[in-house]
């Protein structure tokens, strides 16, 4: 189903309103769509190299609108789809983002733009967390918009054999990522902690 799926995203990407479908599908995977809108935005970007930052400006900005959904299924609607959740391939996933945001926070939604765990999960965990949700909104454009932008510069200045080498290596950078923020959350901390003790 997720092959047809995807491969179903890659003819989305030759269409005329390609466009359009960028925006649902970035919607859409946010809170509940299983495909990434990496898979539209690659070919699209390699398609019409000029349009790289608008392209990665409608991805995010949709994604963003998308993950206010997800928040609200956490907020108001996370008994109902619990069972479901619990039952499913994303249970571990949302218990690691339920961790993150104990541990990390507001600083969870940004590295959630990076990592390989799906966005969804974060999104619906936040809502059903209650976090507070004008950080929630900013946090999520800023790690989104990190993660698109860099892939549309990226695709735009590589081309095609960036592109193959890109999709091969994206859960490496991506965890990478995510390490490096971690590891600047905790000096931050760290030294933010020192400075109130002293």
């Amino acid at each position: 189903m997720f092959k047809k799926l995807y491969d179903q995203a890659i003819q989305w990407s030759k269409h005329r309103h390609a466009t359009k479908y960028l925006a649902t599908l970035s919607f859409a995977e946010s809170s509940f769509f299983p495909v990434p809108p990496d898979v539209m935005l690659a070919p699209m970007v390699l398609a019409h190299q000029s349009k790289a930052l608008r392209l990665a400006l409608i991805t995010t900005l949709a994604s963003v609108l998308g993950g206010m959904l997800g928040y609200a299924i956490g907020y108001f609607a996370f008994d109902l789809i619990h069972p479901w959740l619990q039952g499913s391939h994303y249970w571990s996933k949302y218990q690691l983002a339920e961790q993150w945001f104990k541990d990390w926070g507001f600083w969870a939604i940004f590295i959630s733009g990076f990592s390989p765990i799906p966005y969804k999960v974060f999104t619906i965990a936040a809502g059903a967390l209650s976090m507070m949700f004008l950080p929630f909104v900013l946090a999520s454009f800023v790690g989104r918009g990190a993660r698109f932008f860099l892939v549309a510069s990226l695709l735009s200045w590589g081309g095609e054999r960036f592109e193959s080498k890109l999709r091969q290596y994206m859960d490496v950078i991506g965890w990478g990522v995510v390490v490096l923020i971690i590891l600047g959350v905790g000096v931050y901390k760290s030294e933010v902690s020192q400075l109130l003790s002293s």
